[in-house]
């Protein structure tokens, strides 16, 4: 069965816009994987949107019959390489660990499929790059290839919304951007773990709360600069929890917040402006909370609003998005581009200092590793 990295292949980008829902020829998709992610954010929104999931291959093949019969899957495979090859499959899903996902991205690139990527496309700047440059050799050979890294959270209503109230003015001028990720722990055993899979809390969780810092730095003169970021390790080079400070061209300040050993879940962003603020309380979940709640300062009024944008998941609005772009309607803000983009920002955060095993947790404590 396969597992590892595929045999060597030869040969913040615009804001989203609003998608009305179209008719597609649906989309024929296989799947690298049976991961616990994929239920929720390929199974559900394929059914939500018509598409087909034709094919999948697991490490092992009794692990992919047993998801295939479970989520209606047509066929399954021997391995990752033959859903690639797969004449039926139009694009392939990549959830597989951080670590293999960019081989495996360029491997579906490389035989002209259009790709969906679990984030981050690639575990460090180096494999973002590569990615970003056989995209743009492959695209050109294929004609209207899409590639789209699974910042889910970007194409739903409520983002859109909240990105529409900020360059509105409504709520002033962007002084103060936060971005929390934050969830209870893991078991030890959990591959989030570990290292070799390119894991951690930036990893699974921070990406999100950076890459929400860099769309933002459209409403406050450009992309953010990290000035400061501290981090407790789990274990050697993997990162329990992060606090990423940064500074905008415009002299907004924006503070990054990931944990994947907090007390409880929370996922919010909030836009503070020198007229009030904006903010998602749910960036991720939205089927649990849809809201964006407006809020005037004391000196403009002190108003608050509640706008509600649908429960649809977010991972269904961007299958939506990725299905449009495949079929010619429409633009992908999270491709190549900005995947590249993105790994060259996490790449600017300081290394990590081992800690003492007696050292007590203190928060604000280490200095964030380089990834």
């Amino acid at each position: 069965m396969s597992g590892g990295r595929p045999e060597e292949a030869s040969g913040a980008g615009d804001e989203p816009q609003r998608l009305e829902h179209q008719p597609f020829d649906p989309l024929r998709i296989g799947l690298l994987g049976a991961a616990r992610i994929n239920e929720t954010s390929i199974v559900k929104p394929a059914l939500a949107t018509g598409a087909r999931l034709v094919a999948v291959a697991a490490r092992s093949r009794d692990r992919a019959e047993a998801f295939a019969a479970q989520h209606g899957v047509e066929r399954v495979l021997d391995s990752y390489a033959d859903v690639i090859a797969d004449s039926d499959v139009e694009a392939v899903y990549n959830p597989l660990a951080n670590s293999l996902h960019a081989a495996w991205n360029v491997a579906a690139l490389e035989a002209g499929k259009h790709v969906l990527t679990e984030k981050p496309s690639a575990s460090n700047h180096a494999e973002a790059s590569w990615v970003q440059q056989r995209f743009a050799a492959t695209s050109a050979r294929f004609a209207g290839q899409v590639f789209m890294e699974g910042f889910h959270y970007l194409y739903h209503p409520m983002f859109v919304r909240l990105l529409e109230i900020v360059a509105s003015g409504e709520v002033g001028e962007v002084r103060h951007v936060e971005s929390t990720l934050l969830m209870p722990a893991p078991h030890d055993s959990d591959p989030r773990w570990d290292m070799a899979l390119a894991g951690g809390a930036i990893m699974d969780l921070g990406c999100y709360a950076l890459h929400a810092q860099r769309v933002l730095g459209a409403h406050a003169g450009g992309a953010p600069v990290v000035t400061g970021a501290r981090c407790e390790e789990h274990s050697p080079g993997v990162d329990a929890w992060a606090d990423v400070e940064v500074v905008f061209p415009s002299g907004a300040t924006g503070l990054a917040r990931c944990s994947m050993t907090s007390g409880h879940w929370e996922m919010a962003v909030h836009v503070h402006g020198t007229r009030g603020s904006v903010s998602v309380p749910d960036l991720l979940y939205r089927e649990d909370d849809d809201r964006v709640v407006v809020r005037a300062s004391p000196e403009a009024g002190g108003a608050e609003r509640v706008e509600h944008g649908g429960t649809d998941s977010t991972y269904t609005h961007q299958l939506r998005v990725f299905t449009a772009a495949v079929r010619g309607g429409g633009p992908v803000t999270t491709d190549a581009d900005d995947a590249g983009h993105h790994g060259a920002g996490r790449r600017r955060l300081p290394r990590a200092r081992p800690r003492s095993p007696a050292q007590q947790p203190a928060h604000g404590s280490r200095p964030l590793r380089h990834f």
